[in-house]
């Protein structure tokens, strides 16, 4: 067995479990497994022998070890990655206003993490065959406590402001307040400073957070990408996002030429504006660190002489007969928008035709406007793609009926293939070009006119 009083001890028995399949670990009479229940409460009861509780203390008290059971899969490119967030506990509204981080009940619970990894083999037929790969204890690194201690301060800060039902997985960077219930309805719960109801949530290390860890600390495959902040104490002065902005603020009025010449970037590249304000953050690699792990990407906005963007903002392309068998809530484009932070740098041209270093600013999308006006597109383009998309030909080129910038003022679907032969099959077998949803460009002058404001 193990020592109840030594992670160490409780480290060494769970890497007994290496190899071994969910299948393994349960007695052969045992009925408790019918696919609804969680792997994790597997280990628990029968590799630790102590029954799973909700109780608020770490699963191994003595030892302020707390256990949790994730999967990991293969990616295309054959490297390894998280399959999802780690969903850690569950945030009581009226109790979080009343404590500090580091004597919170998050820290308290989750500041020792034992890690068991397993594969999320999508060849399997049954969870059980599923094998524990990797076992390791994780304390966060001080470079990434100090970014989830501001990351947990922006969460409690939103509810103290009786703004809980306003929390979105997009406001923070490394540590996420992600809803957590069965449906909705059912999860709404009552907030301090204010009447509305918000859905219940959790704490959560994202997705990307969770990658980082696996490849970093569990395989050690150290990657390429650089730190933005060398030194972890100047966050003691400035939040992460703080930071950043005062470092590229000291461009500003410089133009995109002048910048490409100073950093030594080929102005043909594609990527040119997004690795100029990486070579300003002292970022060599073609992303950050920091970045990776909280799943900010880097967006050039480029603003006309006349004060208008030209071009919308486009995302990955979706294929149909998915998007016809998803829920909303569970929806690709949703949870990209929800969990996305987005790092804009914004040019603007002079009346030469130069683009101008003007601004920069961190935006997420608002979970209000997400589930209204982004959400109606969504079941638009659904509903259409079901009954069967209207295909008009006009002269060489081919329109279709699905939700265009003048029908919303958020978001529309257009093409993004590479040609009229780059398609997709719709669900009544004919094919079409690839379709992917944009945000209007006048949604994204708006949203920074209103930090501006701010």
């Amino acid at each position: 067995m193990y020592n109840k009083n030594s992670p160490e001890s409780i480290e060494n028995f769970a890497k007994e479990l290496i190899g071994s399949t969910f299948n393994d670990i349960l007695p052969e009479d045992s009925k408790d497994y019918n696919g609804k229940g969680k792997l994790g409460q597997l280990v628990e009861k029968y590799h630790f022998r102590y029954n799973p509780n909700s109780n608020p203390n770490p699963d191994f008290p003595e030892a302020g070890v707390e256990l949790k059971v994730t999967p990991y899969k293969k990616l295309k490119n054959g490297k390894l990655s998280a399959k999802e967030r780690l969903v850690l506990n569950i945030i009581d509204f009226n109790k979080i206003v009343h404590e500090d981080f580091f004597n919170s009940s998050f820290y308290h619970k989750n500041k020792l993490l034992l890690l068991i990894w397993y594969f999320h083999d999508i060849l399997a037929s049954n969870p059980l065959d599923y094998s524990i790969d990797y076992v390791k204890l994780f304390k966060y690194p001080e470079e990434d406590l100090k970014i989830i201690t501001q990351d947990w301060e922006k969460i409690v800060r939103k509810i103290r402001n009786g703004k809980a039902h306003e929390l979105s997985e997009g406001d923070t960077m490394y540590l996420g307040a992600c809803t957590k219930g069965s449906t909705a309805a059912k999860s709404m719960r009552k907030q301090p400073n204010s009447d509305i109801l918000a859905p219940q949530r959790a704490f959560s290390l994202k997705g990307s957070y969770m990658t980082s860890i696996l490849r970093n600390y569990i395989l050690n495959d150290i990657g390429t990408y650089e730190s933005i902040v060398k030194d972890p104490s100047a966050l003691e002065e400035y939040s992460f996002e703080e930071y950043v902005k005062s470092e590229i603020r000291k461009h500003r009025g410089r133009s995109l030429d002048e910048l490409m010449t100073e950093f030594n970037i080929n102005p043909k590249s594609k990527d040119r504006t997004s690795r100029v304000a990486l070579k300003i953050l002292g970022v060599e690699s073609k992303n950050a660190s920091e970045f990776e792990k909280a799943n900010i990407k880097v967006k050039a906005i480029r603003i006309e002489y006349n004060g208008k963007i030209k071009e919308h903002m486009s995302f990955p392309t979706f294929k149909f007969k998915d998007l016809v068998n998803e829920s909303w809530e569970e929806s690709e484009f949703r949870t990209m928008l929800s969990e996305t932070r987005f790092f804009f740098v914004i040019y603007k041209k002079d009346k030469n035709g130069n683009l101008i270093l003007d601004k920069e600013m961190f935006w997420n999308m608002p979970i209000g406007i997400l589930d209204t006006e982004v959400k109606k597109v969504w079941k638009e383009a659904k509903q259409i793609i079901k009954d069967g998309v209207v295909l008009t030909q006009k002269g060489k080129r081919t329109f279709n009926n699905l939700p265009s910038p003048s029908e919303n003022p958020v978001s529309h679907v257009r093409p993004h293939a590479q040609n009229s032969e780059d398609t997709y099959p719709l669900p009544d077998g004919r094919k079409m070009p690839k379709q992917c949803f944009w945000l209007n460009n006048s949604f994204i002058l708006e949203q920074i006119s209103l930090q501006e404001e701010d």
